[in-house]
């Protein structure tokens, strides 16, 4: 049997939700990992464990910067941008730039060290959807002058320069187009509706429902996302592939799970108005997912945040337990 090749991956925003998850897989399977973040919204926490791994290097830039790089790389996953409303419309400049030129420079760093190169899209692509399922052809449905367009079409002008380096200069590209993904390492201040329903609940605050609570969402659990990106960036598809769960819930449903599974007696759903351009509707038609990566998620969302819940019951405890000490 031919032992496998070691690879040299490079993970930008490896400090982030996503890419700390990847960047302990590849570890996993013994190979070289670089983890490039600013820590703007990566957490060390994520990959403190990893630290005194040989294989394994963390490196403080920001991409919109040039990334210059000495030896050999195989492989760039670029998980580098605030994902959540409320950080990026932090710096809604930073967030268009990072989208923009933090793509280019890495698709330059790609190009000049022959590696292959994945792009983390998203859903918000298709914007507000016109259209159920989402597949990948429907052309969206976005206001590009409105709060979330720094990130919407932040997203969709970097799968252009995907489709453009692929298409006219040669870089290997792959385009994962991302549905809704939740589990642990997901900061407890994250933004995202999982995770603020989850602390809420855990901590005995009202749940915050925004508009009637109608809207519905498609929750992918982590273990199977990085699943479908490893897949993706192994495959020949250059053309974007939706990643989610087709499996869709109102918010509403949502928090009913979230106070059940967390055992909140003190949380009741408070209602805040619509934020603008806030999806009604979010479901994947993963049909090409299947098709090419043989690829679906295995994970219910009752699983998936039973081990969610887990997760930020300890990392509550553990962030008490650290603000007493330094109190003291």
């Amino acid at each position: 049997m031919v032992a496998r090749r070691e690879k040299v991956i490079l993970v930008a925003g490896g400090a982030g939700f996503v890419g700390s998850h990847l960047c302990k897989k590849f570890l996993g399977q013994g190979h070289k990992v670089t983890c490039v973040d600013n820590f703007l919204t990566g957490d060390i926490s994520n990959v403190r464990a990893l630290l005194d791994d040989p294989n394994f290097q963390l490196l403080r830039h920001d991409i919109c910067d040039p990334l210059k790089w000495p030896g050999p790389i195989d492989e760039i996953y670029n998980m580098a941008c605030a994902a959540s409303p409320s950080r990026y419309q932090s710096d809604p400049i930073h967030t268009a730039k990072t989208c923009f030129q933090g793509t280019l420079n890495l698709l330059d760093l790609a190009e000049e060290k022959n590696a292959r190169i994945l792009q983390s899209s998203t859903s918000e692509v298709y914007g507000d959807p016109e259209v159920s399922l989402q597949s990948e052809d429907y052309l969206g449905n976005v206001n590009i002058c409105g709060p979330r367009a720094c990130y919407d079409e932040g997203k969709r002008i970097s799968e252009t320069l995907m489709w453009e380096y692929g298409t006219h200069r040669g870089v290997e590209t792959r385009i994962a187009r991302i549905f809704n993904t939740y589990g642990p390492y997901m900061h407890p201040e994250d933004g995202r509706v999982v995770s603020n329903f989850v602390v809420q609940a855990l901590q005995g605050d009202d749940i915050t429902i925004y508009g009637t609570g109608q809207q519905t969402r498609s929750f992918c659990f982590i273990s199977d996302l990085v699943e479908g990106l490893t897949r993706l960036m192994a495959s020949g598809e250059k053309m974007p592939v939706n990643l989610g769960n087709p499996v869709e819930f109102t918010m509403l449903e949502l928090a009913e799970q979230v106070i059940a599974k967390t055992g909140s007696r003190g949380s009741k759903l408070a209602y805040q108005p619509l934020p603008q351009d806030d999806p009604q509707q979010r479901r994947p038609d993963i049909t090409r997912a299947k098709m090419i990566l043989d690829w679906a998620p295995r994970v219910s969302l009752s699983d998936g945040l039973d081990m969610t819940v887990s997760w930020y019951r300890d990392r509550l405890i553990a962030d008490r337990d650290a603000a007493a000490i330094a109190g003291q």
